[in-house]
């Protein structure tokens, strides 16, 4: 049997989508000399940075960019086996008494939300903790809903979303594989 892919939203879609997204946390924010965007492993990090690249038009103002990895804070490595870790990168001023924004492309269970809060921890204390994905795709099974959501995508659970990202895939789209 051979999987159904449908495109969710194209480059362009993508594009608007950021934008969007970029210009609801300069709405929320208020004090972006605050702001940080913390992207977890693997494509939340080049969301951030073009998050970042959009306010920078925007507001013309440079917000700090991080990077998270999750690792040994997720509570299901017997399940999905051990990897390589990436580097956690935390801007120069730190994440004490800063807004962070965590950046990710998909939120499903909210186990991977509940392992960032928690690397958080490690490196400070936020003022603020908020949350920002391209596809909420629904399933929670922690109570953890994002602040600023792309796209909502009621799948089922065998349905998988796939985001193809410029910086990492050669290619900006975002599918739904369905197994039937």
């Amino acid at each position: 049997m051979t999987a159904k892919v449908v495109e969710i939203l194209s480059a362009e879609e993508i594009r608007r989508t950021i934008n969007r997204l970029a210009s609801e946390i300069v709405e929320r924010t208020g004090d972006l000399s605050s702001l940080v965007l913390l992207g977890i492993h693997t494509r939340g990090v080049p969301l951030a940075h073009s998050l970042a690249d959009y306010i920078q038009r925007l507001e013309q103002v440079e917000v700090p960019v991080g990077a998270i990895d999750i690792t040994f804070y997720r509570d299901d490595l017997d399940q999905i086996g051990m990897r390589t870790p990436a580097k956690t990168v935390i801007p120069p001023g730190g994440l004490a008494a800063k807004t962070v924004v965590l950046v990710d492309d998909v939120i499903y269970s909210g186990r991977t939300i509940r392992a960032a809060l928690n690397a958080v921890n490690d490196y400070g204390r936020p003022e603020l903790i908020r949350l920002a994905v391209l596809i909420d795709r629904g399933h929670r099974q922690l109570p953890i809903h994002p602040d600023f959501v792309g796209k909502q995508l009621p799948t089922a659970k065998e349905e998988t979303v796939k985001v193809f990202l410029q910086a990492t895939d050669s290619r900006d789209a975002i599918e739904l594989v369905s197994p039937y």
